[in-house]
């Protein structure tokens, strides 16, 4: 003992520890029992300084866990511990970019850099001649800590190639805490879909939320499945967890997730196959004037569905395309078309960004609305990733989107087709295929206004500009990790 004292950093350590513990007993006494959190402060701060990489992927890790405080005394909301992290990082970011100016101009002048510019600068634009600036910038600024951690800061993160696997296996980590929790939840209720809509709270704020992030995955780890550059055992976690997965998106009784994945499943065979485009293109052709053609017949069809959500699985698909009596699916449709119409009212500019929830109860008619309609704006926004923006940011806000979208997809399938890497390859692909069931889900819902699903989200937009550009030339990557682990 008396030797170790001898290590002036050893007496330096438990000269502190003493004074932690002497503290903390101090703010114990005083009914203060926030004091055993200064370590791990004190640690935060550290990262921010010095393992700003590593502080990503903490904040990733702890994102499915995170939740969201509503309605407090300052009158906001926000997901704790993750957004806190991200604003520090946002913050730290422009310092560095002010005082540094250093960033790699592939990245500024990459395609799909541009579309995330462009949206951003609309963004700024509608917040200025927003309806209700004050929440416009609310949600600019809550765009911006997820953007900028995520995408500017993850493609710099992503130029270590063992990051893009790390990134996914940490994120689905604690998702798997969350599908525990849940499912021991649900099951209290014997499984019944109508308590399935709300058992992930307070992790989820509902059923589609949740399956939106289930279905994200799922592509990912059923492609793990198939990466023989990793070991079986390697191979053997990825189908487990592509199981876990599958299981509670199957009991999350999220049609959209549903539809979704089964759209990532068509792309896929599309991709590996490499179906040429003009043929794609023919298809949606006929598509589209097969249902002008029979628009009549189809709607009859349609109309005649009177089959309400269920918790038998065939019922419940069944259930998806009822607009006669189903009445969350009347209900999106009620949300739409108040949505055009505030897009008529304002076609540039629209009403500014985040305000839908706040405006569009006038925009209502009344045979259109249903019994879960509201006037209040407290039970959700347009319910889709395209529509949403349209009403809020005008058709250039649309576009944005649209653009972001094949921007990145045309990006993802050009990696997996030009690259030398086996590995290279499969991580594109799978990156795409996650987020075109984001893509899919967005026609019903949208939640990029969420940590949960904005940090994968980006963080895979991110992968994409890495891997064209940092990794796609490259005939051997990296994985100096031992064979197995992520």
């Amino acid at each position: 003992m008396l030797k170790a004292l001898a290590d002036p950093k050893l007496r330096w350590f438990y000269l502190l520890s003493g004074l932690f513990i002497l503290l903390n007993s101090l703010l114990l006494v005083k009914e203060f029992y926030w004091g055993i959190a200064i370590p791990v402060a004190i640690v935060v701060a550290l990262m921010y300084l010095f393992w700003l990489d590593k502080l990503l992927l903490l904040i990733v890790l702890v994102t499915p866990l995170a939740v969201n405080i509503a309605d407090s005394e300052l009158g906001i909301g926000i997901s704790l511990p993750s957004e806190p992290l991200m604003v520090g990082v946002l913050v730290l970011f422009i310092l560095k970019t002010l005082f540094n100016g250093q960033y790699d101009r592939k990245i500024l002048t990459h395609p799909l850099t541009i579309a995330v510019f462009f949206n951003l600068a609309w963004l700024l634009i509608t917040s200025i001649t927003s309806e209700m600036p004050l929440v416009s910038f609310k949600f600019l600024a809550a765009r911006l800590w997820f953007v900028v951690p995520f995408y500017f800061l993850g493609i710099l993160l992503f130029k270590d190639v063992k990051n893009i696997s790390r990134f996914k296996w940490l994120y689905v980590a604690t998702l798997i805490v969350v599908i525990i929790y849940t499912t021991v939840h649900h099951s209290s209720y014997g499984f019944a879909e109508k308590q399935g809509h709300w058992v992930m709270k307070p992790f989820y704020n509902d059923h589609t939320a949740y399956g939106a992030i289930l279905a994200f995955f799922v592509p990912v780890f059923v492609g793990f499945i198939f990466n023989y550059e990793r070991s079986r055992t390697y191979r053997l976690y990825a189908a487990i967890v592509s199981l876990i997965l599958l299981g509670a998106l199957y009991l999350s009784f999220s049609r959209a997730a549903w539809v979704s994945l089964a759209a990532s499943v068509g792309v896929a065979v599309l991709v590996v196959y490499k179906i040429r485009f003009r043929w794609i293109f023919a298809g949606l052709v006929i598509l589209i004037a097969s249902f002008y053609m029979f628009k009549a017949e189809i709607l009859y069809v349609l109309e005649k569905n009177k089959q309400d959500s269920s918790a038998n699985f065939i019922e419940h698909v069944q259930s998806i395309y009822n607009i006669s009596s189903d009445a969350s699916n009347l209900e999106r449709i009620n949300r739409w078309q108040s949505a055009i119409r505030m897009f008529e009212e304002r076609p540039v500019l629209g009403w500014g960004p985040g305000t839908y929830q706040f405006i569009y109860a006038p925009f209502q008619r009344s045979k259109e609305r249903t019994i879960i309609s509201t006037n209040a704006g407290d039970l959700g926004n347009a319910h889709s990733e395209y529509i949403g923006p349209l009403s809020e940011q005008g058709f250039p806000g649309l576009l944005s989107i649209l653009w972001i979208g094949i921007a990145a997809i045309v990006t993802g399938i050009r990696v997996y087709r030009k690259a030398r890497n086996r590995e290279i390859r499969l991580y594109s692909l799978v990156s795409v295929l996650a987020l075109v069931t984001y893509f899919i889900h967005g026609f019903l819902n949208n939640f990029l206004d969420t940590d949960k699903a904005s940090v994968p989200f980006w963080g895979f937009m991110a992968m994409i500009v890495a891997m064209d550009i940092y990794h796609k030339n490259t005939d051997r990557v990296d994985t100096s990790m031992t064979k197995g682990q992520a």
